[in-house]
């Protein structure tokens, strides 16, 4: 199926480079996912690897997420929640509360595994858990940084209101605001909500650029789109988002990686050799490990990594 079949009759906007429907997945306990990255359509949105939207699912008390300790490497993994909490440990130590609109940002580098659960307080009441996760590849030269992680609770990141729009910078530049969060590519990432018939402008400052839209409806020169799809636009136009109803959708790019990347599993790598020797540290449980936890979860069949292409 092509991208211009899953308009559904819809006329392409002249700015659309491709559009992406991701399929919903159920991961049990009816956790579902929405996987915008990779596609076969676009690997990559500037160095934006993966995208996955969790939920919205709702737990019963005595019930959550429980994604046992696994491994990264060569990426920063980004984790920004609407709603819930999800209980963050990693390999150096930190146990940290995600909540909605803080940012944990966890630079893999060489190497660094994680666990990601619901925390004790929180899985005994029961609640929503809604957000998203994305990956950061990072560049060739800082593929082996020592691993690291940084929180930034809400009210550090900079807001832009008016006119309808609340936008939040996650990570990088865009309308005028900075983020605190320090990324080693030149990229942006934002949080947009809208008022229904509120208009925001999308320049053409970062080569790629894609939009993926959480709530609502939006108008893009003249055609509609809707929840979990994912819109990356041509480089150079400037786009005019135009809302329908209330909306909300996550802003993202930055300029292209510089040159493939390979994916397997967890791991993004330049190299498949690096890859390969990830893998074997995992398997033979040479990655540092997350105190207090005693699961892991294994590697997954070796299947031959495909290279992550831009765009």
């Amino acid at each position: 199926m092509s991208w211009e079949e899953d308009l559904q009759g819809r006329e392409p906007p002249p700015s659309l480079e491709t559009l992406i429907v991701p399929r919903v997945r159920d991961l049990g306990d009816g956790f579902h996912v929405r996987r915008a990255l990779p596609s076969a359509r676009r690997r990559m949105v500037g160095p934006f690897i993966f995208l996955d939207q969790m939920g919205p699912a709702d737990f019963d008390p005595g019930r959550g997420l429980d994604v046992r300790p696994h491994p990264h490497i060569g990426l920063s993994t980004v984790t920004y929640l609407f709603q819930g909490e999800i209980l963050h440990r990693d390999s150096l130590g930190f146990v940290q509360p995600i909540r909605p609109g803080a940012v944990n940002w966890m630079t893999a580098g060489q190497g660094i595994a994680h666990s990601e659960r619901t925390g004790p307080e929180t899985r005994s009441a029961g609640g929503r858990l809604f957000g998203i996760q994305a990956w950061v590849a990072l560049p060739k030269k800082h593929e082996e940084v020592a691993p690291a992680f940084v929180h930034h609770p809400a009210d550090t990141l900079p807001v832009i209101d008016g006119e309808g729009i609340h936008l939040t910078v996650i990570a990088g530049q865009v309308h005028g605001g900075k983020s605190p969060v320090r990324a080693h590519s030149d990229l942006f990432y934002a949080d947009a909500k809208m008022e229904a018939g509120s208009r925001l402008k999308l320049s053409a400052e970062y080569e790629e650029r894609g939009l993926y839209l959480v709530e609502g409806t939006v108008e893009v020169e003249g055609t509609r789109f809707q929840p979990g799809e994912l819109l990356v636009f041509k480089p150079g136009s400037e786009i005019i988002l135009n809302a329908q109803s209330s909306a909300r959708m996550m802003l993202l790019g930055g300029e292209p990686m510089d040159g493939p990347r390979y994916l397997f599993w967890n791991f993004v790598s330049s190299s498949k050799e690096r890859l390969e020797a990830a893998k074997a540290d995992w398997k033979e449980g040479r990655f540092a490990a997350v105190p207090t936890e005693t699961e892991f979860i294994p590697l997954p069949p070796d299947d031959p990594p495909a290279p992550v292409r831009y765009p």
